[in-house]
């Protein structure tokens, strides 16, 4: 057996750590906080625009596990909000046991509370090789490869220099500790991620409010049909908050003109922030409160500060057995695309356990073009100031241009096939 470390339990780092352990490595994954943070705590849209594609592929290439979980977890199918349509929107309140589980039975070691904040490398006549993790408690995790899904959200003084300050995000760095970029620990410099007026970074794209404070008739609306549009009066419209937003895709006049609000649960509000004693006059939000620890009246975390330079096989520049995924590998966006490209990095990292040749997917499936496009995109000005998703904006454009995009589960189905990939990551090579 052999040992691949997962530094961060979101979605990328989850699928990277199933995807490894699937083909027979001996994994422990690595998260600084008490439970796998990423996996939606806020979010929970799938399936939405090209991210249907995206995840029938996914299917169909054999990482099928996390997509029935979502799916199995979906308060709402099919629904249509401004911009998307076809989506599901999941349970986020349901779904982190329930991936925590699939874990734990495919035999993947979880280390909780478990902050890497350094790392030892060695220079090769590659580059380099690294050896082993220090974690904040400093102990030692050794191991033969690494894949580093941390995401490139804050720290704390980050997003007080970008934003407003800490709100309380997933990461809780007040409680847990920030994130540490181990691409940054081993001697590389990381890419940051720009708006248009030129700042560093971006808001995460929505917060979210405790149903229960709304009123009877949003509830109503939330739990029959998923979604709730509550037009706001002209001076509540800011539409300069759409160009703060991670989230492109949703940087639609829709968005500012109204409160957009998806059942998750929780009632994802789908903006960066709104002030609570502004959101309080709405009528139907007398007693509105967000979750808490999150201070949404505020802002949100300020994301797109940490971001590796990589190939298409999710291989870091210049080391030789790192490998990342999610925001960590990209300007990217959403759950699907945290999927897609921590499940390439777990899938090479087994096969470089084993030393065999690296994969890329080809540019024939959505998944290959948005990693290549993404890469590509990273070395222009104007493509530091762009988001990649499937679901919107830039990308799904280029999909639609491209033929990429489809909702027929079968055409999907047969381009994999076509490219002798069904099943790619079902193999078992360790």
């Amino acid at each position: 057996m052999y040992k691949a470390v997962v530094i961060g339990g979101g979605w990328s780092g989850c699928a990277a750590a199933l995807a490894a352990r699937k083909a027979g490595a001996e994994v422990v994954l690595l998260e600084k906080t008490d439970l796998l943070l990423g996996l939606g705590n806020v979010g929970g849209i799938m399936r939405n625009n090209g991210r249907f594609t995206a995840a029938e592929e996914n299917i169909a290439l054999g990482a099928d596990e996390l997509f029935n979980i979502t799916d199995k977890c979906s308060r709402h199918i099919n629904v249509d909000f401004p911009g998307h349509k076809h989506a599901s929107l999941y349970d986020v309140i349901m779904v982190e046991p329930e991936v925590r589980r699939l874990l734990i039975e495919k035999g993947v070691e979880i280390r909780l509370i478990a902050r890497a904040v350094d790392c030892t490398y060695v220079k090769t006549g590659a580059g380099k090789h690294i050896e082993s993790l220090t974690l904040a408690d400093g102990s030692i995790i050794e191991g033969d490869v690494f894949i580093e899904c941390t995401g490139s959200t804050g720290p704390m003084g980050n997003c007080l220099a970008y934003g407003n300050g800490c709100s309380m995000c997933v990461l809780r760095c007040p409680a847990f500790g920030p994130r540490v970029s181990i691409t940054q620990k081993a001697g590389n410099e990381d890419i940051m991620g720009k708006r248009a007026d030129g700042a560093f970074g971006a808001f995460s794209g929505s917060g979210k409010l405790i149903k229960e404070s709304l009123a009877e008739e949003i509830r109503q609306m939330l739990n029959e049909k998923g979604v709730a549009i509550i037009p706001l009066p002209k001076e509540e419209i800011k539409e300069e908050k759409l160009g703060l937003k991670v989230c492109q895709q949703y940087a639609l006049p829709e968005f500012a003109e109204n409160i957009i609000l998806l059942d998750t649960g929780y009632a994802k509000i789908m903006t960066p922030f709104f002030p609570l004693d502004r959101l309080r006059t709405i009528p139907g939000f007398e007693n509105a409160r967000y979750a808490d620890p999150y201070a949404g009246g505020k802002g949100n975390s300020i994301r797109y500060l940490s971001v590796a330079e990589r190939d298409d096989f999710m291989r870091a520049k210049d080391i030789d057995n790192l490998l990342v995924g999610g925001e960590k590998s990209g300007l990217f966006v959403g759950h699907t695309e945290a999927i897609s490209t921590g499940t390439l990095a777990g899938y090479n990292a087994a096969r470089f356990l084993k030393g065999l040749p690296q994969t890329a997917l080809p540019r024939t499936l959505a998944i290959g073009d948005i990693i290549g496009f993404a890469r590509e995109r990273l070395d222009t000005e104007e493509g530091l100031m762009s988001r990649y998703t499937f679901a919107g904006a830039e990308y799904f454009s280029r999909m639609k241009e491209t033929g990429l995009y489809s909702i027929d589960t079968y055409e999907i189905e047969n381009r994999v096939r076509r490219e002798g990939l069904a099943g790619m990551y079902k193999q078992k090579f360790c």
